[in-house]
């Protein structure tokens, strides 16, 4: 922790304010120009001359485990998702502690150069040379490794038919008390209706036994009849547990009929189940069986939003079997979904923002005003190179600095340099743009 000012900075909601940090805590908030800036050192005194500010980022969903293992052998020639889940298993044979830990810590940094400092990472029991639980042994100590710069947030995913197996229920229990966070699961891969039930039902009695959330990989296909979703909200409405249960992907819903869709909806909202969207991935998974017109895939924004219900956003595979691309930088994802979901009007960046950082950071388990720019809140910040919510999505500006309770923990500068005989060399930074 540490004491810092960030002085002339420009809020989401357009406001020109100072922020003192003390003891890793906001401790005030002014009107730019009014913060005390002699009462800091001058090491610690940021001028950041109207660039935007925000809390630091909260990643919803993401897979660290196999980042960046597409090709190591194995590829998904198809492309489909059905296919990913056959190359990504094949894939994790060949992949050690060692191996895992070294990537995911390749892309943990990506992260944090982009601002995010609380990661919800999903990982399965693996078929890897080192056992069944490589995965979750590389992420746990990963989790200590980082835990002064990012809070790891670890969900623990079972094979398809554990609820049949008394083997694989075994490991998954075993794995679900080796410090996992969340319990995971995806009955939309179980082999029939029923067992997709049984699959969301016992995914929730160990989240009730182990006093865990739940996250569910759920209903991530374009079958209009997989509909587990409904499932899920109705046994955690019934069990009181909608308030730390999330259903991820929900793509289906873009296949549902719409009177189906608005019941679900509204079924979400009264349990208070979260979903998060994550566009990249499912982008290219989904409407690979369309001839045309193709279906975007991805679940139903604002009818959600609408009806009342948390809609985080995750950036989702980075470099693996489902999704080669990717880096970990949120405002790539928030700059395709305005595209993906028709979010591209003046004023639906605030959208965009508020499932960013509001909405993920509830979903991750913390109030809401936690992660905002107010007085008590965590001294945790980015700052953009620009000055407004809309260019920072435009233009995927760089982060130049990001500050964990009042530490620098990461910068980035971005400069070119426009080289033509006849006006003469034009330095410029992106902000000038």
């Amino acid at each position: 922790m540490s004491d810092s000012i960030l002085q002339n900075c420009t809020t989401v909601g357009d406001q020109s304010i100072d922020i003192e940090i003390r003891d890793g805590l906001i401790d005030r908030v002014v009107p730019a120009g009014e913060g005390d800036a002699s009462a800091y050192d001058p090491a610690d005194r940021y001028d950041v001359g109207g660039s935007l500010v925000t809390p630091t980022v909260t990643e919803a969903h993401t897979h660290l485990f196999n980042a960046l293992s597409e090709g190591n052998p194995h590829t998904n020639d198809v492309g489909t998702l059905e296919q990913a889940w056959q190359t990504g298993q094949k894939n994790s044979v060949h992949r050690t502690k060692e191996v895992v830990k070294e990537t995911a810590r390749r892309v943990l940094n990506w992260f944090v150069s982009y601002g995010v400092t609380r990661i919800r990472s999903h990982l399965s029991l693996t078929a890897s040379e080192d056992g069944p639980f490589t995965a979750a042994e590389a992420m746990i100590e990963l989790k200590s490794e980082y835990s002064d710069i990012v809070d790891l947030q670890l969900v623990g995913v079972p094979d398809r038919g554990y609820i049949r197996d008394e083997e694989k229920f075994s490991q998954f229990e075993t794995l679900l008390e080796m410090d996992i966070d969340v319990v995971g699961g995806w009955p939309h891969r179980e082999d029939t209706r029923e067992y997709g039930v049984q699959h969301t039902e016992a995914a929730l009695d160990l989240a009730d036994k182990h006093d865990l959330m739940v996250d569910l990989h759920i209903d991530e296909t374009d079958d209009p009849n997989s509909r587990y979703t409904e499932v899920l909200a109705t046994e955690a409405k019934a069990r009181g547990m909608g308030d730390r249960t999330t259903a991820s992907h929900v793509t289906a819903m873009h296949s549902y009929p719409n009177a189906y869709a608005d019941k679900l909806s509204r079924l979400l909202a009264e349990s208070g189940v979260s979903v998060i969207t994550n566009p990249l991935s499912n982008s290219v998974l989904q409407g690979r069986y369309d001839d045309y017109p193709k279906r975007r895939g991805f679940t139903r924004l604002d009818e959600l939003a609408d009806a009342g219900v948390t809609v985080g956003i995750g950036h989702d595979d980075i470099g693996d079997s489902a999704n080669p691309y990717g880096d970990g930088d949120p405002l790539k994802v928030l700059y395709f979904l305005a595209h993906f979901a028709h979010k591209n009007r003046l004023g639906d960046e605030r959208q965009l923002w508020d499932m960013l950082l509001r909405n993920n950071a509830e979903i991750f388990g913390l109030d809401p005003q936690e992660a905002t720019l107010t007085e008590g809140a965590e001294g945790s910040v980015v700052v953009y190179d620009t000055p407004s919510a809309f260019d920072a999505i435009r233009t995927v500006a760089p982060r130049t600095l990001v500050m964990k309770e009042g530490r620098t923990i990461a910068r980035t500068t971005h400069d070119a340099e426009i080289l033509a005989n006849d006006i003469g060399d034009v330095e410029f930074s992106k902000q000038g743009i």
